[in-house]
C-alpha cells in the first residue's frame, strides 16, 4: 500500500502483484479540495473495495523521506536567518504535529482504522520523493527502457531529476536541487496574478493562451525574466535568481514590491479584473518554463540516447508542455503519469518497493498499465436506488445501446448533463467516468458551463473527448491522448475564417469572437487539450460518443470534471445527485437511469 500525506493531494494506492487494483485521493471522500490529511478515508474505501484487511497487506510505504525534508527546512532558515522566523515558527508547527513523529502517526491512524492492526505484521518502508514521482512514470508505461524526467517545486532537496529506467531499475543520473525549482517559478506567477498556490497553476497555462505573442509588452516580459530571473545553462539546467524570490523563507513567494518594479506591474489580487497585462504576463513564463522543460528533454535524451520519455512530478501536468515535447519529436515514444502531482506518488512509492526493496520481474503492459486512470470506487445498486427514491421521474435503461442513443441525443439537443458511470478516476482528470458532458459545436455552451454550471472563471477552457479514431480529422497530433494531457492544434479545416486582427484582440473579444466547426472546445490560441478514447480500454464512453457521431456526424463532445469550482470531483451518487440539483445542469445519467429536472 502507498500512501501521500500531509503537502497536498493525499491518496493512496494498493498493488497486488504487480498490479494496481485500486487507488484514490482523500478529496473525494472528505470534499476538501485537495485534501493534506492522512488518508484514513480513503484506506477506508481502498479496503472494502477491495475486501481487503490490513492484516493482508505486505508493506505500507510512504511517498517521501520526512527527516531528509525537515534537514532541508532547517539548514534553508538557518542560511536566511534572521529573515524567515515567521514562516520558520509556522513550519515547525506542523512537523511538531505531524511530520516529526510520522512513523508513529501512521501506526495510530491504521490502528483507527482496524483495531486489530498490528505493526508487527508489515513492513514500513519510505521512499524518496522524486523516486516514487519516476516510478509512478516508468513502471506502469509501455517501454522496457526509457528516459525519466521528474519537475516539481520541491521533494526533500531535489526540484528536477533525470533518471533512466530499465526492466525493473531505475538509475539516477543528474538533479537540480532547492532553491533552483522550475515548479515554484511557476507558482511564483500563480501567486502574483492572484491564484491559489499548489492549486491554480493550470489557470496560469489556460490564461497564457489569451497573451499576444507579438505584443512588445510580452517580448518585454520574456526579456526580463531570461535577464532577471533565470539563468539557463549549456548543460540543461538552470539557476533561479534567489534575490527576486523570498520562498525559501516567507510565507509569500516573492517580494511584491520587487516585481511590481521589475515588471512595471501591480499584483493582482484575487477579485481583480483580469487585464490583457495579465494574460501577456502568463504567456511569457510559460514560454519561458517551455523553454527551460525542452532544454533539460535535449540533455536527457543526450544522456540516455533513449527513443522514450516518461513524465511525471507536478509540471507534468502541463499539457501545453507536453503537446510541445511531442511535437518536437526528441522521443518516439512518451508516457505521462495521469496522476503527475503528489497523489501519484502513492502509486510510484508502492511501486518503487515492489520493484526495487522486494525486487521483483517487471511484465510491461501495452497500451500502459493504469487502466484508463479508472482505479477508484465503484457504486453499488443500493446506493443508485437511495438517490433514485429522491427523483422517482427517471427512466431506466437495461441496454446500453439504447442509453448511449438516448444520452447522445440529449446532447445534440443542447443539454449539459453529468455522467456518472462505472470506476472512478485517480487523479485531476474526469476521462468519462465521473463527468460533465455537452455538445462541443455549440458556441455558447463554453461561457455557459463556466457561469452556470462550473461557477468558475470565464476564460477557462474545456477538452474534447473524441473517438481514438477520429482525433486526426480534428487536431493536428500523431499518436495518441488517453489522458487529456497533451494541448494540440484545431485543424485549419475546423476553424472558420477569423479576423484579421484575431491576434490582438483581447481576452473577451477573443471569446466572442472565435469561429470554429467546435468552438466549444476550441481555446483562443486555436488549440484543445485533447483526450482520445479507445472503444477497447472505454468501451462505454466510446459507444456514448459513437452514438452521438450516428447523430450528429461529429466524433467529440466537451468533457469536463463532474464538479463545481473549489469542490472536489463527485465520488458517489448523492455527491452527483447534489451537484446536479445545485448547478443548472439539465439531465443526471446515473449508471443506466436517466434523470432530467422538469
Amino acid at each position: 500500500m502507498g500512501i501521500s500525506a500531509y503537502y497536498h493531494d493525499a491518496a493512496v494506492c494498493l498493488i497486488e502483484d504487480g498490479k494496481i487494483i485500486y487507488a484514490a485521493q482523500e478529496e473525494r471522500f472528505s470534499r476538501i479540495k485537495n485534501d493534506e490529511s492522512f488518508p484514513s478515508l480513503a484506506i477506508k474505501n481502498c479496503l472494502k473495495h477491495t475486501n481487503t484487511g490490513l492484516k493482508d497487506i505486505d508493506a505500507i510505504v510512504y511517498y517521501e523521506k520526512p527527516f531528509l525534508k525537515l534537514e532541508r527546512l532547517i539548514k534553508t532558515y538557518l542560511t536566511y536567518a534572521p529573515r524567515g522566523l515567521v514562516s520558520f515558527i509556522h513550519a515547525m508547527q506542523v512537523w511538531m504535529k505531524e511530520k516529526l513523529f510520522i512513523k508513529q502517526n501512521i501506526y495510530k491512524c491504521l490502528k483507527a482504522i482496524d483495531s486489530s492492526f498490528d505493526k508487527k505484521n508489515l513492513s514500513l518502508l519510505f521512499t524518496e520523493h522524486h523516486l516514487s514521482h519516476a516510478s509512478s512514470a516508468f513502471y506502469p508505461s509501455p517501454f522496457e527502457e526509457a528516459a525519466i524526467l521528474t519537475i516539481d517545486g520541491v521533494g526533500e532537496y531535489t526540484t528536477t531529476s533525470l533518471f533512466y529506467g530499465k526492466a525493473n531499475k531505475i538509475s539516477t543520473l543528474r538533479e537540480i536541487h532547492f532553491p533552483h525549482s522550475i515548479g515554484l517559478l511557476y507558482s511564483s506567477v500563480t501567486y502574483f496574478l492572484g491564484f491559489k498556490v499548489n492549486n491554480d497553476e493550470y489557470k496560469i497555462m489556460g490564461l497564457a493562451a489569451y497573451g499576444n505573442p507579438e505584443h512588445p509588452e510580452t517580448k518585454s516580459y520574456i526579456k526580463i525574466i531570461e535577464d532577471n530571473l533565470i539563468q539557463f545553462k549549456e548543460d540543461g539546467s538552470y539557476e533561479l535568481n534567489m534575490n527576486h524570490f523570498t520562498y525559501p523563507y516567507s510565507l509569500r513567494m516573492v517580494n511584491d514590491k520587487k516585481w511590481e518594479q521589475l515588471f512595471n506591474l501591480k499584483k493582482r489580487l484575487k477579485d481583480d479584473e483580469l487585464q490583457q497585462s495579465h494574460c501577456n504576463f502568463a504567456y511569457a513564463f510559460q514560454k519561458v518554463t517551455e523553454k527551460a522543460v525542452l532544454n533539460i528533454c535535449r540533455e536527457i535524451k543526450r544522456l540516455t540516447n533513449s527513443e522514450n520519455l516518461c513524465l511525471a512530478g507536478g509540471v507534468a501536468l502541463n499539457s501545453v508542455i507536453n503537446g510541445i515535447i511531442k511535437d518536437t519529436k526528441i522521443f518516439s515514444g512518451i508516457f505521462i503519469q495521469p496522476s503527475s502531482g503528489d497523489a501519484g506518488g502513492a502509486i510510484g512509492c508502492a511501486l518503487a518497493a515492489y520493484y526495487t526493496y522486494y525486487e521483483k520481474d517487471r511484465k510491461v503492459i501495452s497500451p500502459d498499465a493504469m487502466q484508463n486512470s479508472l482505479l477508484g470506487n465503484s457504486f453499488m445498486e443500493n446506493e443508485l436506488d437511495t438517490v433514485l427514491q429522491k427523483h422517482p421521474n427517471y427512466i431506466n435503461y437495461t441496454s446500453e445501446d439504447e442509453l448511449c442513443i438516448k444520452t447522445a441525443q440529449l446532447i445534440a439537443d443542447g443539454k449539459v448533463i453529468g455522467w456518472f458511470q462505472g470506476r472512478m478516476e485517480f487523479g485531476p482528470r474526469a476521462l468519462g467516468n465521473r463527468s460533465i458532458i455537452a455538445d462541443a459545436r455549440n458556441p455558447d455552451m463554453q461561457l455557459h458551463l463556466n457561469l452556470k454550471i462550473k461557477n468558475r472563471e470565464s476564460f477557462r477552457p474545456f477538452a474534447p473527448a473524441v473517438l481514438e479514431e477520429d482525433v486526426r480529422n480534428y487536431f493536428e497530433i500523431h499518436g495518441i491522448s488517453p489522458y487529456m494531457l497533451q494541448v494540440h492544434k484545431v485543424k485549419s479545416e475546423q476553424l472558420k475564417r477569423l479576423p484579421d486582427n484575431y491576434s490582438e484582440l483581447n481576452l473577451k473579444e477573443k471569446l466572442y469572437t472565435l469561429k470554429s466547426t467546435i468552438p466549444a472546445v476550441t481555446h483562443v490560441d486555436l488549440s484543445a487539450r485533447i483526450q482520445t478514447v479507445n472503444k477497447e480500454q472505454h468501451p462505454l464512453f466510446w459507444k456514448l460518443i459513437h452514438a452521438f457521431k450516428n447523430i450528429t456526424g461529429e466524433s467529440l463532445i466537451i468533457n469536463t470534471s463532474f464538479n463545481v469550482k473549489d469542490e472536489p470531483i463527485v465520488c458517489t451518487p448523492e455527491d452527483a445527485y447534489n451537484c446536479f440539483i445545485k448547478t443548472e445542469m439539465d439531465v443526471l445519467v446515473l449508471g443506466n437511469n436517466i434523470l432530467q429536472k422538469q
